[in-house]
């Protein structure tokens, strides 16, 4: 089982092939969801990686990922710019999941 990437920036994609992981360079909408669609049929892969713009350009599929109990995990990074996300947003994301306020 391997990682596979799917990034909307060149220099993203080859930060991680630099540690050993595969993946694809798109923009716009409709080559994100080709390539998560290719992805996703993919049987080796078990960690997908999708930098945080591709994330936004497919909400209701990153949604959906999220919420079955299947591989490949999905996980949403940051790109070279570094998060857009606010600094407590793991906090947010906890209380919003299961109504847990954290301090």
């Amino acid at each position: 089982m391997k990682a596979y990437l799917i990034s909307d920036n060149h220099d993203t994609l080859v930060g991680m092939r630099l540690a050993g992981v595969e993946g694809v360079v798109v923009h716009g909408f409709e080559e994100a969801s080709e390539a998560m669609t290719t992805a996703l049929e993919r049987s080796d892969v078990a960690i997908l990686a999708v930098t945080e713009k591709i994330a936004e350009l497919l909400p209701a599929m990153m949604q959906k990922l999220r919420e079955r109990n299947d591989l490949p995990i999905v996980v949403e990074i940051p790109d070279r710019h570094g998060t857009k996300r606010s600094p407590d947003f793991l906090t947010k994301y906890v209380r919003d999941a299961i109504g847990v306020k954290m301090e």
